[in-house]
């Protein structure tokens, strides 16, 4: 197979591959940020427990998408500056962000990130990204089913329409 054979790691990356795994970096930087803000606003421990292991991942992701980045010789996005700490009671109500509204935000951020990360799989021809993004894919869903369950528990879901009658089976 010539250039495309041996180890995926010196394979050299596609023109989707550095797009996706710079976007993918610069994305978690930005979760990041974002995340940290929110811990600030939120008064929920669960929540909190959440949004960390959120941070936590997202740092784990731009470790790991800097190095490959940087590996094949392409600069990555610059990391942004940490958040402070805030006391929650020092953020005046009308600008805070609600717990609801934090989970909802980081729910469809993780359904997003899902999409993302299906995407790079089926775009990859080098081995390691592509399993690279499907572990991101797992842990993404991993924490999308706790968003979920502490939602539905704490009575932040809105759900849709919800069908509750169903029709009766016709039986022939």
């Amino acid at each position: 197979m010539g250039i495309l054979s041996g180890n995926p790691k010196d394979e050299p990356m596609h023109y989707g591959e550095i797009f996706s795994v710079w976007t993918a970096s610069t994305a978690a930087k930005g979760a990041v940020s974002c995340y940290q803000a929110y811990l600030n606003h939120s008064g929920d421990k669960e929540l909190k427990k959440i949004l960390e292991a959120l941070i936590d991942q997202a740092k784990l992701e731009i470790k790991e998408l800097d190095t490959l980045l940087t590996d094949n010789g392409i600069a990555s996005s610059p990391m942004l500056p940490e958040r402070p700490q805030v006391k929650l009671e020092d953020i005046p109500a009308g600008a805070r962000f609600t717990d609801p509204e934090i989970a909802a935000k980081i729910a469809s951020d993780a359904s997003l990130g899902l999409i993302a990360c299906s995407q790079v799989m089926g775009q990859s021809i080098r081995e390691d990204i592509g399993a690279l993004f499907a572990k991101y894919h797992m842990t993404k869903t991993a924490l999308g089913v706790k968003i979920l369950e502490m939602s539905k528990e704490k009575g932040w879901i809105i759900p849709p329409p919800l069908q509750i009658k169903r029709p009766e089976a016709v039986h022939a």
